[in-house]
């Protein structure tokens, strides 16, 4: 099959690579003086691993397989500082590398240990869930997890390659499949509306890795990403119309102790977003009702619990994208037409929890 490559740009550009049966494509993304290659996996799923650690062996790297736990369990100072002991005792220097294999927590992880260890080293990342290839290993941001909220530990280090292998998407469970739908409609509101159409031909097609539209929503989802973070990689503008959706998003998985996939969570931050824009004045009714129709076509919800106001509001004060005592929110004048919306009033915000609670 036909490898797509897409480049993301800034100060150290890196290219996206998708295809099917492509692992072969790793060695080349680590660059010159490579000896030993910590491969980050989970350790549920040893076999995700495996293609890549047999594409790097025959190369003849010295490879490291370092399991972790799954999931957001991953994401813990612990984990890190455990990792941290591993690569030291297997001499990982500053010239060596390390390869990030899995779902979004797994990268992310992987990004901040590479990130920290020696103050920076290469990091490829083999992402094998959708959210993943959409999102998490795209751009750069590494992070943890803290008791007070998700990803407020972290740092800024792109990889030197991300390597969308689609077949591994064969053995992603339906759940999480579609939870990663989340982040590509996401991509369709903010700056492509030919995702959006895409879906809305054809749902029952996108909730599968064999639907007619797949490869193309996945790479078109890459391309927002890849465009928005190569123009800012630091957060500092442009990038935050990524986190459209997400303010209230990680405060439910906060407030769910991250037992919620975060695509679900995000979607309910998608209509929370879309209410505030409406009630707001930015947008009309018509976004709501698209927002809420094309996520339930595909499976993903909408609502939330009534009683967890309290919780998620407090959660959404030590939002990561808050600046001081003023809470951000990325919404809506329309279609692929992002703005700000900061410190907002409380009534304002209730509104439109209820409505998402409705």
């Amino acid at each position: 099959m036909s490898v797509t490559r897409i480049t993301v740009k800034g100060e150290r550009p890196y290219d996206v690579v998708v295809g099917t049966g492509i692992a072969g494509e790793l060695p080349g993304m680590l660059g010159p003086g490579v000896r030993t290659v910590a491969v980050i996996h989970p350790a549920g799923l040893p076999g995700l691993a495996r293609p890549a650690c047999a594409a790097l062996e025959e190369a003849g790297y010295h490879v490291v397989p370092l399991p972790v736990p799954d999931g957001e369990q991953a994401k813990t100072i612990e984990v890190a500082a455990g990792l941290w002991s591993e690569l030291g005792r297997h001499g990982v220097t500053r010239s060596d590398a390390i390869v990030g294999v899995g779902g979004g927590a797994t990268t992310d992880l992987a990004g901040f240990v590479a990130a920290t260890w020696l103050r920076g080293v290469r990091v490829a990342l083999v992402p094998t869930t959708l959210l993943a290839m959409v999102d998490a290993a795209v751009g750069g941001k590494t992070g943890i997890n803290t008791p007070e909220g998700k990803n407020l530990v972290g740092a800024f280090h792109p990889p030197v390659g991300v390597l969308c292998d689609l077949a591994a998407l064969e053995t992603v469970p339906r759940e999480d499949y579609v939870a990663g739908l989340a982040e590509i409609i996401k991509g369709g509101f903010i700056a492509d509306p030919e995702i959006l159409r895409l879906i809305e031909s054809d749902p029952a097609g996108a909730v599968t890795p064999h639907g007619a539209h797949t490869r193309e929503l996945i790479e078109r989802k890459i391309r927002v990403k890849a465009e928005v973070v190569g123009a800012d990689l630091r957060e500092s503008g442009l990038r935050e119309i990524l986190n459209y959706g997400h303010t209230l998003g990680h405060a439910i998985e906060r407030a769910e102790d991250y037992r919620i996939r975060h695509g679900e969570a995000v979607a309910i931050g998608l209509v929370y977003a879309a209410e505030l824009a409406r009630l707001d004045g930015r947008a009309g009714r018509d976004l709501v009702d698209r927002t809420r129709s094309i996520l339930e076509s595909v499976g993903l919800p909408t609502t939330y619990r009534r009683d967890a106001w309290p919780a998620v509001r407090e959660h959404m004060r030590v939002d990561k994208k808050a600046r001081g005592a003023t809470l951000r929110f990325v919404v809506l004048d329309g279609i692929a037409k992002a703005s700000r919306l900061e410190n907002p009033p409380e009534e304002l915000l209730e509104a439109a929890y209820r409505e998402v609670a409705r």
